[in-house]
C-alpha cells in the first residue's frame, strides 16, 4: 500500500503541472528570451538507454524512500533528459518535506536559470546562501561524471558560482561581481578557480573595471591542472592575450562535444570582440553560438541575453 502510495505521490508531482496548464506550450520546450522555441536535441541510442536506465534507478530510489538526496536525483535525471519543468517540479516538492535544503533551493536555482527565469533563479540561490552559512564545504556529486571520475565541485561553490551567472544573465554586473568574489573563497583547485576567475573576469569587464580585470588574469598560470574546465582556461588564455582568437574559435572534432565546447569558447570570443569595441564582429560570434542546439549551455544563454541587449542599444 505504501509503495503504491509513494508511485502516485510521483506520478502527480510530474503530471500535474501538465494539467494545470493545457494551453501553454508542451514541457520540453523552452522559450529563448527573445521568444524562439527551443527543442530537446536528438540523443543516440546509447545516449537515450543510459539516460533512462539513470532515471529508472532515481524513480525507483524515490519510491523507496522519498529523502532530501533522492528528491534532488529524481529532479537531476529528469534535467539531463531536457524534462527541466519536470525537474522544477520535483524540487518544489521537496522543499514543501525539506524547507530548510539549501541543496534543493540551489538545483532549483539552476533549472530556473535554464529555463530563462532569473528572477526566480536568483530568490533560490539567495536563499540556497543563506541557509548553508556555517555548513562545513561538502563535495556535490556529479551526475554526469568528469574523465577522472572524480567530482571536483562543493555545494556552495555551485551555489555562488550560479547566483552570480544569475545576476549576470540579467545584466546586474554589481550583484554578480559580489557573487563570484563569494564562489572565489570557495574555489579551491585549478577547475574551480578557472571557472570562478573566468565569469568574475567578464563581470569586471562589463563594468569597465579594466584594472581589476588584469589583475585577477595573474591567477591563471600554465602550471594549472585542468580537469573540466578547459574552455573556460582557453577563454582566459584568449583575454591574457596568449592564445589568438582563431584558436579559440576553431573547435575541433577532438573535443567529446564539438557543439558545446563552441558555446562556451565561443562566448569568450564574442565578449573578447565586445570588449575591444567591435559589435559586429560580436554578434556574428554570437548568432554562430546560437545556431548550435546546446541551448542549456552557459554561454549559450549568456550569448542570447547579450544578443537581446545589443538589439535594445
Amino acid at each position: 500500500m505504501q509503495r503504491k502510495l509513494l508511485i502516485l505521490i510521483s506520478l502527480l508531482i510530474v503530471g500535474c503541472a501538465e494539467k494545470n496548464n493545457e494551453n501553454k506550450l508542451p514541457e520540453e520546450i523552452i522559450l529563448s528570451l527573445s521568444g524562439k522555441e527551443y527543442t530537446p536535441p536528438e540523443l543516440t541510442a546509447t545516449q537515450q538507454a543510459k539516460l533512462d536506465s539513470n532515471l529508472q534507478v532515481a524513480i525507483k530510489n524515490f519510491e523507496a524512500l522519498p529523502s532530501e538526496e533522492n528528491f534532488i536525483w529524481y529532479g537531476r535525471r529528469q534535467a539531463y533528459l531536457y524534462n527541466y519543468q519536470k525537474a522544477i517540479s520535483i524540487f518544489t516538492e521537496g522543499l514543501k518535506k525539506y524547507p530548510e535544503s539549501f541543496r534543493l533551493y540551489r538545483h532549483r536555482g539552476h533549472r530556473y536559470i535554464t529555463i530563462r527565469e532569473f528572477d526566480k533563479a536568483i530568490v533560490d540561490l539567495t536563499k540556497a546562501a543563506e541557509l548553508m552559512k556555517g555548513a562545513p564545504l561538502e563535495i556535490e556529486p556529479d551526475g554526469q561524471p568528469n574523465k577522472i571520475n572524480k567530482p571536483l565541485s562543493s555545494t556552495q561553490f555551485n551555489v555562488w558560482y550560479h547566483l552570480g551567472l544569475a545576476y549576470y544573465l540579467k545584466g546586474d554586473f554589481t550583484n554578480a561581481e559580489k557573487a563570484y568574489l563569494e564562489c572565489m573563497k570557495v574555489s579551491d583547485n585549478d577547475d574551480l578557480i578557472t571557472a570562478s576567475v573566468d565569469w568574475l573576469y567578464m563581470t569586471y569587464r562589463r563594468q569597465n573595471k579594466n584594472d581589476e580585470a588584469t589583475v585577477l588574469l595573474e591567477k591563471i598560470h600554465d602550471t594549472m591542472n585542468i580537469i573540466e574546465n578547459d574552455s573556460y582556461l582557453k577563454r582566459l588564455n584568449l583575454y591574457k592575450g596568449l592564445l589568438p582568437v582563431d584558436s579559440v574559435l576553431n573547435v575541433t572534432t577532438n573535443n567529446e562535444d564539438v557543439d558545446l565546447a563552441l558555446a562556451t569558447q565561443g562566448y569568450g570570443v564574442g565578449n573578447w570582440y565586445l570588449y575591444n569595441g567591435d559589435t559586429t564582429q560580436a554578434i556574428e560570434i554570437f548568432d554562430r553560438v546560437l545556431a548550435g542546439k546546446h541551448y542549456a549551455a552557459f554561454g549559450f544563454i549568456a550569448a542570447e541575453a547579450d544578443r537581446v541587449r545589443l538589439k535594445k542599444e
